[in-house]
């Protein structure tokens, strides 16, 4: 089998969350790319209409779906809407989250549930969506949880998101168990610091430059640096032997010592 055979997603049909913008906008393109058709799920429909535009004249196939993860309403409406189009949803990449920066002293009730409610139980619930109807469709499938490399260590401000993205990587684990049987394989990417809009202001800083040079690559990430893990963990004849696996990919931040 060839490389490019080995990495073609044709005949998948995969649902992005939180594809409007950073990662899920990049993931979406790449999967468009490699033959899947994308169902791009987010709350701005004018940020997803572009994507869209722009992976249909690349000579992809994509459709939006505006919804807020955190209603599970919104979220079975997205997968409606892709079964309508296309079929039952064979891959999906659980990417919405928030950050929810404060200090834990600082920390309110709704800060924390906010934090909560879109990283880690929109995360359960839409992969229990997306297993429950490859399950009724006896589908072989594909899950890719987006968590963290603060779902293994800690930093200052940033205490529900590192619980939240903590659990997400058990939660990979454990789905992994009670879905291989259905041949559903569950895996996770836990990135470190990658290149946004949202960021890129804070990453020119002085600040933001310094925790650059911490990282032993002395470099900060970027979406595409994700493409091939994304590519290695889509596809079943890439990865058919691995679920339950998060896969780090962090130019080596993980080795600092907390």
């Amino acid at each position: 089998m060839g490389l490019e055979a080995l990495f073609d997603l044709t005949g998948e049909v995969a649902l992005v969350t939180g594809a409007s913008s950073g990662l899920g906008e990049r993931f979406a393109q790449t999967l468009a790319a490699a033959g899947a058709r994308v169902v791009a799920v987010a709350r701005r429909k004018e940020r997803l209409d572009k994507l869209v535009e722009g992976i249909e004249a690349a000579g992809g196939e994509a459709l939006a779906a505006v919804a807020d993860v955190t209603s599970r309403a919104a979220v079975a409406g997205a997968f409606d809407q892709a079964e309508a189009a296309w079929g039952p949803v064979t891959l999906l990449i659980n990417n919405a989250g928030i950050s929810g920066q404060k200090r834990a002293l600082d920390i309110e009730e709704a800060d924390w549930r906010a934090v909560l409610d879109t990283n880690l139980d929109a995360v359960w619930f839409t992969a229990q969506e997306a297993a429950r109807r490859m399950v009724k469709a006896q589908k072989a499938g594909t899950i890719i949880n987006i968590a963290s490399v603060l779902g293994f260590r800690v930093a200052a401000t940033l205490a529900a998101y590192a619980v939240a993205k903590a659990g997400v990587v058990q939660m990979t684990s454990a789905l992994a168990l009670e879905l291989a049987r259905y041949q559903i394989r569950v895996n996770g990417i836990a990135p470190g610091y990658i290149l946004t809009e949202i960021n890129r202001a804070y990453f020119s800083s002085p600040t933001g430059e310094e925790m650059i040079k911490a990282i032993p690559q002395r470099r900060i990430g970027t979406p595409a640096d994700l493409d091939g893990t994304l590519l290695l963990l889509a596809s079943a004849r890439a990865s058919g032997f691995m679920t339950g696996t998060t896969v780090v990919v962090d130019g080596g931040h993980m080795l600092i010592s907390k």
